[in-house]
């Protein structure tokens, strides 16, 4: 059976670093098949925003970090099946940096269904990548970080 494609939705992500360069990842739970998978925080650019903004806001919905984002994001073409459906997008993911070592994360800024939906949140080395138990989105996240760095 085919998946079917989803609309294209404008969408960033933050890939942040703590104080040990270890990466912030969260763990989300597809509502529809049940497959679990780390990404950085992100989501949709809403109308009139600018996506830097948009990454800022998303980090502090999702995790409540406030911090300094890079404006130098790196594309990142994505192919990732999510409620049932296959999202084919490129993505800006943008770099921040925490001065504290894997700061307390917040959920308070959390839609309900991302309330339900989110399992937790990991800070990651990433040597340690390889070692997670559950997908990874993207699958070259250390290349995107390295990237970032540049």
């Amino acid at each position: 059976m085919e998946i079917p494609i989803a609309p294209k939705r404008a969408s960033v992500r933050v890939v942040c670093l703590d104080a040990a360069d270890r990466v912030l990842l969260l763990q989300w739970r597809d509502p529809h098949s049940g497959r679990l998978l780390w990404e950085p925080p992100g989501g949709g650019v809403e109308p009139g925003e600018a996506p830097v903004d948009a990454a800022r806001r998303e980090l502090l919905e999702e995790t409540g970090l406030v911090t300094v984002i890079e404006d130098r994001p790196v594309l990142v073409d994505r192919d990732v099946i999510w409620k049932s459906r296959r999202h084919l997008v490129t993505e800006p993911f943008f770099l921040a940096r925490i001065d504290a070592d894997a700061p307390v994360l917040s959920r308070a800024g959390l839609e309900v269904e991302e309330q339900v939906n989110l399992g937790g949140y990991a800070w990651v080395a990433i040597d340690e990548f390889a070692g997670l138990p559950d997908a990874l989105e993207p699958p070259h996240l250390a290349e995107v970080v390295a990237e970032l760095r540049t």
